[in-house]
């Protein structure tokens, strides 16, 4: 049975974790997998994970560079200054200890989740284990970011790219070791939401990029004229404390719920009584949030900025698309779906249709099929 080390920076909440976890529990039905966590945020992963899979830590010290983004941000010079010993710290054990556990490595296979990873796996990974790199973010055109995955790939054996776009722009730079595998389901739950509740949902982290603000602002003009529709927001983050500010300034007040951080369970039943999902996401490589909605047969509205999107949704016929950011169209569209029920339903069974090609299965065997190919 071959080995599969999996090179996660951490266990938490996120959605390159979320993908770790899935994966994992995908491929131990055939392969000895082992997760190599490089920080141990929490006793247990947030994410479910298969016991057949073993999971180590190289260090029980939890990263601070939020925080200390944070305090910058805020010119917290005090805080900062007292939270550099541990970044210092976090350093240390992200490149030196993590370099001294890959000379160790005992494995077949090993899948790279970050730029950093990549090149520590190309330089202390021992000759003849496969390497792969697992790209999940989008590049925004961002030359830097580019440049240095392209470079951290050099010495790989493979990249794999969550979606199509990625895969066709970065074989320009890295030809034929580009592949395409998208993230999956856990599974293809069995109830579909009955599309006729009051609700709207948008799940993620609570981030700049994930444009929860704009979400704010144009749920405010829609509850203005649909009183007893409702909003739920599934995450946390950094900007918490800036959204509920926002929130209360918009006078939304109960008309929209912070949920926070919450497992699947508690998402999936929040979804079964939704009846539009909304992504207002300024970048999204992915979006394994919006195949989990369609999943349940909900209709998805997301602005194309979330690239991921673009793949995921088919305008006009299991969802929406909004061009450039634009407000009033969002609004126009989900007007749309808020007001025909037999509209929401249509589209929604499309979605359900859709979600589906995300299947374990068909996910299983390109995975297969890439960890059994000769180099």
């Amino acid at each position: 049975m071959k080995k599969i080390t999996i090179l996660a920076l951490h266990l938490g909440y996120g959605g390159v974790e979320n993908a770790v976890a899935t994966l994992a529990n995908l491929l131990c039905e055939k392969y000895d997998v082992e997760i190599l966590s490089v920080y141990r945020l929490y006793n247990d992963p947030v994410f479910k994970i298969d016991d057949k899979v073993k999971i180590r830590y190289i260090s029980n010290i939890k990263p601070n560079k939020k925080e200390m983004i944070y305090y910058l941000k805020k010119k917290n010079f005090s805080m900062l200054f007292k939270g550099l010993g541990a970044s210092l710290k976090t350093g240390y054990v992200k490149y030196v200890k993590t370099a001294m556990e890959l000379r160790k490595l005992d494995t077949d296979v090993v899948i790279s989740t970050r730029t950093v990873h990549n090149f520590l796996v190309s330089n202390f990974v021992k000759k003849g284990i496969k390497k792969i790199a697992w790209e999940h973010n989008h590049h925004n055109n961002n030359k830097r970011y580019i440049s240095a995955l392209v470079n951290s790939c050099k010495k790989m054996n493979y990249l794999v790219t969550v979606s199509k776009e990625l895969k066709e722009f970065y074989e320009q730079y890295l030809g034929k070791k580009v592949y395409y595998i998208p993230n999956c389901l856990d599974n293809i739950p069995s109830k579909l939401s009955k599309l006729d509740s009051k609700n709207l949902i948008s799940v993620g982290r609570l981030s700049k990029e994930k444009g929860f603000d704009d979400l704010l602002k144009l749920f405010k003009k829609i509850s203005q004229k649909h009183t007893d529709w409702h909003l739920n927001i599934v995450g946390d983050g950094m900007e918490k404390n800036d959204l509920l500010d926002l929130a209360k300034e918009l006078k939304l007040g109960d008309k929209v719920t912070f949920h926070g951080y919450q497992d699947k369970d508690y998402i999936n039943d929040l979804l079964l009584d939704s009846s539009i999902y909304v992504m207002t996401s300024r970048t999204e490589s992915f979006g394994l949030v919006l195949i989990e909605a369609m999943s349940y047969g909900i209709p998805c509205v997301s602005y194309t900025s979330a690239q991921g999107a673009n793949e995921i949704i088919d305008d006009g016929k299991n969802g929406y698309l909004i061009k450039d950011r634009n407000e009033d169209e969002m609004i126009s569209k989900i007007d749309l779906l808020i007001n025909d029920e037999k509209l929401r339903k249509k589209l929604g069974k499309e979605a359900r249709v859709k979600s589906k090609l995300y299947s374990k299965e068909n996910v299983l065997k390109s995975w297969n099929k890439l960890i059994n190919k000769r180099k």
